[in-house]
């Protein structure tokens, strides 16, 4: 019931978990304060990355045939936790300061206004998750195909957000970060953790927004996570 979503999230969407870490000689002085900028925004994006790959493990994970109620409640949490590492994220790149490089107070605003625009999205797909009637599985199947579907429009938003803060050499100083680095999720859910298997005769669920767009990441701040990141 969930493959869909995991497929979705594999797809993009994910959040500084993937710069890779290519290195370029830059001015020292003008190398120093953008090593200095991507460490103080690294640090606090740490935790964020680690709690997105987390949910998005969780949506990864829902058993196919689960529990319509136990899909629906995995999705609706797995969707809050992900727009809350971006509202984080959007404070993380405010806190840091402006860019030391050139448009970087642009950059910087830019990054902010789409990272929480971001989280807005999913919270409107938790939201649409919580509506689905899970007594009604072929209805909840339906419903679920919609989530899925505006999960793949909200990727996008997902590796625009902080794609050009991860550009250039401020995206390079960030893939050497180790709080960019990708974040593996910190315990794959067991069987019993995850939804319950259908009763007999119940028809399959069909997967779970979540699922099918949890999986991958990409580079910097702002590229998707799969489930560690190389940097943001």
């Amino acid at each position: 019931m969930n493959k869909k979503l995991a497929a979705a999230l594999s797809g993009g969407a994910v959040l500084v978990l993937a710069l890779s870490g290519c290195s370029g000689d830059e001015a020292e002085d003008d190398g120093k304060k953008v090593e200095a900028w991507a460490k103080t925004f690294c640090d606090q994006a740490k935790p964020q990355i680690q709690k997105r790959a987390d949910a998005q493990q969780t949506i990864i994970s829902t058993a196919a045939d689960g529990k319509p109620a136990d899909v629906q409640a995995a999705d609706s949490k797995a969707f809050q936790d992900i727009a809350d590492t971006d509202k984080a994220l959007a404070k993380a790149v405010e806190g840091a300061g402006v860019p030391p490089v050139e448009n970087g107070e642009k950059l910087q605003q830019d990054a902010i206004k789409e990272l929480n625009s971001t989280a807005t999205a999913y919270e409107g797909l938790r939201k649409q998750v919580d509506a689905l009637d899970p007594k009604d599985q072929q209805k909840f199947a339906d419903g679920l195909q919609g989530v899925a579907d505006g999960l793949k429009r909200i990727e996008k938003m997902d590796q625009d957000a902080l794609a050009k803060l991860q550009s250039g050499e401020l995206g390079q100083a960030m893939a050497k970060q180790p709080g960019c680095q990708k974040a593996r999720p910190s315990a794959a859910p067991t069987a019993t953790s995850g939804p319950a298997s259908k009763p007999a005769g119940a028809p399959a669920a069909s997967p779970s927004p979540a699922a099918s767009g949890a999986a991958s990441s990409k580079p910097a701040a702002a590229a998707k996570p799969s489930g560690s990141a190389d940097a943001a």
